[in-house]
């Protein structure tokens, strides 16, 4: 599968440092530009913001509403809250479009939509209730927790 790993003329290869162990994340491919470095800069800004458990979901060929899904957790609403920003902000420096956010009110879940690449940010209770990771991909050997 050679061709999976061209992201135009770049190769995606980001890692996370997860307890001294280093995981290379799946490329991702689509119609953001720079997709890549969005990811990385998203995996990024979760971290600095924080976030716990934070899975990424290969989505490709497994549906068509997005390349890529990124999960992870904050530990009260307004953290939550906060790290959807942001990832909204990570859009703006990079001259993206705004994404789509959705359930800032409440902050129990917050999905931040940029296109090919979805962002889940959850509370830990309610990320354990709607378990998103064995509904797209969890469990599955070829999918990678990157947090």
């Amino acid at each position: 599968m050679p061709d999976a790993l061209a992201i135009g003329v770049e190769k995606l290869t980001p890692t996370l440092a997860s307890e001294g162990n280093k995981i290379p994340l799946p490329p991702v491919k689509g119609l953001t530009p720079n997709a890549g470095k969005f990811v990385r800069n998203v995996l990024n800004s979760l971290e600095d913001s924080k976030a716990e458990n934070i899975v990424s979901i290969d989505l490709r060929g497994k549906t068509s509403i997005a390349d890529m899904m990124i999960v992870a957790t904050g530990r009260a609403s307004t953290h939550v809250g906060a790290i959807a920003e942001q990832i909204a902000k990570v859009c703006k420096d990079m001259g993206l479009p705004a994404p789509r956010i959705e359930g800032m009110p409440h902050c129990d879940w917050v999905l931040v939509d940029a296109g090919d690449i979805i962002i889940h940010v959850f509370r830990a209770e309610v990320r354990q209730f709607y378990n998103l990771e064995k509904m797209w991909g969890g469990d599955r050997p070829d999918e990678l927790r990157a947090g």
